[in-house]
């Protein structure tokens, strides 16, 4: 199925460096657009945080010929969707639309990318940095367990590393933004030679690159490529990093990482399938054991493991359990750390590879199920490993990896050396 699938997708490269993937539709009659660019929170430095994830509120604000909350209305007039999100490794924007709207959809990206610099004003800078302060309020700092991310990575990664810091950004560092560093940033990053853009649809691929050309074509090459700081790391985390936060929160939660492997390498997918193993599904070891027998776990239905995947730097595999009424942190603490010393010291069955390959195949087929989720995951393997194919391949992957190198990476990784801890308690009525 994987090499049938690859063989249908296209690449083009145009003349400014902008990449096009495409690939067919199952569904007829619409068209997914996916643009991913190379800028996400890795690029910022110390004091300037936040701004890959306000340019994507910044992008919807209005360009050159575009007003301000125009993109959204033509897309959703055509009875489309659209959305964008931001991680550390890239800024994602992606639509879909019925197929005779893909060029509204093109001409629409492509004023953004050219254009948007002419629409950006201190107004529109300051309205939406307080949309992005607000979210932080709402995201981060005013729920239960919410800044959770932000010091998982702070325990991670040293600081001034650049994936010490969660794409939202600081409050302060929201506040210092100027309009001149906004607009050069859009300048240095926002250029169609670091844009992969993707096309799933029903049509032929002369006919998409043709619109693609006429709409991105006459685009210029950025002047100024932007240098991503140094994310290059060894060795372990130093650990046991430790931090327990006091707050206001219903119970104790306790989360757990180990640093690994970067995103796409063998490591990487070696401790994805152990932490399936450990974490994922009612199947898995921590779900049977503090969830059912021993009952000191709240039911989370088996998503206790979750990888963190960066591509540019070490990821880092997570375990996260809350604690039932009447349990510690503490005790929730050890009860999981026994689980992962024991994987580590014994490794895995046969029956345990079996699940857990089972339910990644699952999920990776899932997330290749619609035009949107494949033209992202086609975008996102172009962008970050040039190669889409790549996308129909992790289950190969997975099937190649043995129980006994599981057990040998995580005897050398899943260790107190190279663990970081954080634990959030509930403030007691004292307190």
């Amino acid at each position: 199925m994987s090499t049938e699938a690859a063989a249908r997708i296209g690449r083009f490269t145009l003349d400014n460096g902008l990449r096009i993937v495409t690939a067919p539709a199952a569904t007829g009659q619409v068209a997914a657009v996916n643009l991913w660019y190379g800028v996400g929170s890795r690029f910022e430095t110390p004091g300037r945080t936040g701004f890959a994830h306000l340019f994507e509120h910044l992008m919807f604000q209005g360009s050159g010929n575009v007003d301000k909350g125009e993109h959204f209305d033509a897309i959703e007039r055509l009875g489309g969707e659209i959305n964008a999100s931001t991680s550390t490794d890239r800024t994602n924007y992606f639509e879909t639309v019925p197929a005779h709207g893909l060029d509204l959809a093109l001409w629409l990206e492509a004023d953004r990318l050219h254009t948007l610099r002419e629409g950006v004003t201190q107004e529109v800078l300051d309205n939406q940095r307080d949309v992005v302060k607000n979210e932080r309020r709402q995201r981060y700092d005013n729920v239960p367990y919410g800044t959770a991310l932000e010091l998982i990575l702070k325990l991670g990664y040293p600081e001034g590393h650049p994936y010490h810091h969660p794409t939202i950004g600081s409050m302060a560092d929201l506040d210092a933004a100027d309009l001149e560093y906004v607009l050069s940033f859009h300048e240095r990053h926002y250029g169609p030679d670091n844009l992969v853009l993707t096309v799933v649809s029903d049509l032929e691929d002369a006919d998409i690159r043709e619109r693609v050309e006429r709409y991105f074509g006459r685009i210029p090459r950025r002047e100024e490529l932007a240098v991503a700081p140094d994310a290059s790391l060894e060795g372990p985390i130093g650990g046991p990093r430790r931090e327990v936060v006091t707050e206001e929160c219903p119970a104790p939660a306790v989360y757990l990482g180990y640093r690994v492997g970067e995103y796409g390498s063998r490591e990487f997918d070696i401790m994805h399938l152990a932490g399936v193993v450990l974490g994922q599904g009612q199947g898995s070891r921590l779900y049977r054991k503090l969830v059912v027998e021993r009952g000191i776990a709240v039911d989370d239905g088996g998503a206790a493991a979750f990888p963190l995947p960066f591509r540019y730097t070490p990821s880092l595999l997570m375990f996260s359990m809350f604690a039932r009424e009447g349990v510690s942190g503490e005790e929730l603490t050890e009860a999981i750390l026994a689980e992962v010393e024991q994987l580590a010291e014994s490794g895995v069955t046969a029956e345990e590879m079996e699940r857990a390959r089972a339910l990644l195949e699952r999920d990776h087929l899932q997330g290749l199920s619609s035009p949107s989720m494949l033209a992202d995951a086609l975008g996102s393997c172009e962008q970050l490993f040039d190669d889409p194919a790549l996308a129909y391949t992790w289950p190969d992957r997975w099937a190649s990896i043995t129980a006994e190198e599981i057990a040998d990476v995580a005897g050398r990784l899943l260790t107190a050396e190279n663990r970081l801890e954080l634990r959030f308690e509930p403030l007691t009525p004292a307190e």
